[in-house]
């Protein structure tokens, strides 16, 4: 199903549970859990540039702001109020900043995301993805996301079906995501306002989030902080049943 605005399909009945997926990804990652409840109302979108979704940002300087505005009007259109959301990665700074800018937004869940600001190294790897891609950037797609896997045998086909995928998106839209993650600003205090709408989600072996270094940063006990073992980066897919299962407790 297509509207003007996002990509996006939907199954169940019940409560909307909105789904982001990460960079480089698109709806399908969701796939691989295997929902089927009629319990919720699961919705799967394909964020702008992304699968399906055309890109028409024309600000000077990408954000996450930009994603998550067209997410918010996609609701409104839809009429879908109270809801909650589950963001991987990038789909979590999405997730994050309608936490804080949508009353209507309720639960969430960070799935192989964090809450933090880069640092200033991640900053200047973010410029330089972004300039890479223009100049190689099936190079770099083939690259990147076999390290995002803790376990690289086991997962040869759906890193390649992951590849694949990526490679169909243009390079100023894989550029434009980098920046936009590079612009993003801490929003811990969300968190402290609201520990218990949230829960963190993570693979023991994630190669982009130290568990020390989030045990560190989280700002109350009140947050539910889950680490799958092993799990990298794609802990819905190398963990598919134990992700599935721990999101839909916390959903219920």
């Amino acid at each position: 199903m297509q509207n003007k605005l996002l990509a996006h399909s939907s199954i169940g009945n019940g409560k909307p549970v909105v789904f982001l997926h990460g960079f480089l990804e698109s709806k399908s990652m969701w796939d691989y859990l295997h929902f089927s409840t009629n319990s919720f109302r699961f919705i799967f979108i394909d964020l702008p540039g992304h699968g399906e979704t055309p890109f028409d940002d024309e600000n000077e300087i990408p954000s996450i702001a930009y994603y998550a505005d067209k997410v918010r009007t996609f609701l409104r259109e839809y009429k879908i109020a109270l809801y909650d959301i589950v963001g991987h990665s990038m789909g979590g700074y999405v997730a994050l900043e309608l936490k804080k800018s949508d009353p209507n937004c309720q639960k969430v869940v960070l799935l192989n995301s964090n809450f933090w600001e880069d640092t200033e190294q991640k900053k200047r790897d973010r410029i330089r993805v972004a300039n890479l891609v223009f100049k190689a950037k099936s190079l770099f797609i083939s690259e990147a996301i076999p390290g995002l896997f803790f376990s690289k045998k086991v997962q040869d086909v759906e890193v390649q079906d992951l590849i694949n995928d990526a490679k169909k998106m243009t390079s100023d839209v894989i550029a434009y995501a980098a920046l936009a993650m590079r612009e993003r600003k801490d929003l811990t205090s969300i968190l402290q306002a609201n520990p218990s709408d949230f829960m963190i989600l993570s693979g023991q072996h994630d190669p982009l989030i130290e568990p020390e270094e989030m045990r560190s940063r989280l700002p109350s006990g009140l947050i539910r902080l889950i680490f799958i073992e092993n799990a990298g980066h794609m802990a819905h897919i190398e963990q598919s049943e134990k992700t599935k299962e721990v999101i839909c407790d916390f959903l219920q």
